[in-house]
């Protein structure tokens, strides 16, 4: 998934198996200076950065920021201790194009001319989620977002300070309310919790994100049904995030 912001290098979020074909449309002549916003280190996350076409070339470079890790670690030392052998045939550091990792947690800061605000969210282990800001247009990014419990509607203070008032809020909505009974602790959130927050934070459009992958279309239909009803009335426009599509943010 990436931000596209006319005249700026490309922003990125998360690098997972459709960073291959987001790479492939850079182009193999021109070069490439991009940063891409993770979420946090679970392998469906960052399992695109050694296949990121990019990398492949040299010159290239990539700004990758990633939640501060737990136990001393640093954001580097794991991905260098997963990518490699004997899992790869090579480490990060061998790929042509060049890497560097930048950890953070509630932070403010900017690439180029855009306005960034990375804050820790309730997830499994630490994780960001993000809100930029260009021209006066905001976009919040919350892919895994931990639901305190079944049909419980609160929010830290820091994904409601991401969420407030954005024009596009893409957020997790992977499980059903039965799914999330099971696996009340995984990490997730359904469409309900989702529309919730949407609707609490003020956001101008929801796009509902980290579909399962055993869900069809028709439980995704399901479950954007489930939150365009709840967003009913309400100001805030709801859609379910698919390959391919784009959203203008903006005039």
């Amino acid at each position: 998934m990436s931000v596209d912001v006319p005249g700026h290098e490309p922003v990125l979020f998360d690098l997972g198996t459709g960073a291959r074909y987001f790479g492939l449309q850079c182009g193999a002549d021109t070069p490439f200076h991009g940063s891409c916003l993770i979420t946090h280190l679970h392998w469906d996350h960052v399992q695109g950065l050694p296949f990121f076409p990019p990398m492949l070339r040299a010159g290239n470079h990539l700004d990758f920021y990633a939640p501060i890790q737990e136990h001393g670690q640093t954001v580097g030392d794991v991905i260098r201790s997963s990518l490699g052998p004997p899992m790869f045939p090579i480490g990060v550091d061998e790929f042509p194009g060049d890497v560097t990792f930048h950890a953070k947690g509630d932070a403010d800061f900017t690439i180029g001319d855009i306005s960034v605000m990375s804050r820790l969210i309730p997830h499994v282990g630490n994780t960001l989620g993000y809100r930029l800001e260009f021209d006066g247009c905001t976009v919040a990014y919350l892919s895994d977002h931990q639901q305190p419990g079944v049909d419980v509607y609160e929010a830290t203070d820091n994904a409601l300070e991401l969420c407030d008032g954005v024009d596009l809020l893409i957020h997790d909505a992977q499980y059903s309310r039965d799914e999330f009974a099971i696996k009340p602790t995984w990490g997730h959130c359904t469409a309900e919790y989702a529309s919730w927050l949407a609707i609490e934070s003020g956001a101008k459009r929801l796009a509902l994100f980290h579909h399962d992958p055993g869900h069809d279309d028709a439980a995704v239909d399901a479950t954007l049904a489930i939150a365009r009803s709840r967003c009913r009335g309400t100001s805030t426009h709801v859609v379910a995030a698919r390959e391919g599509l784009t959203l203008h943010v903006g005039p």
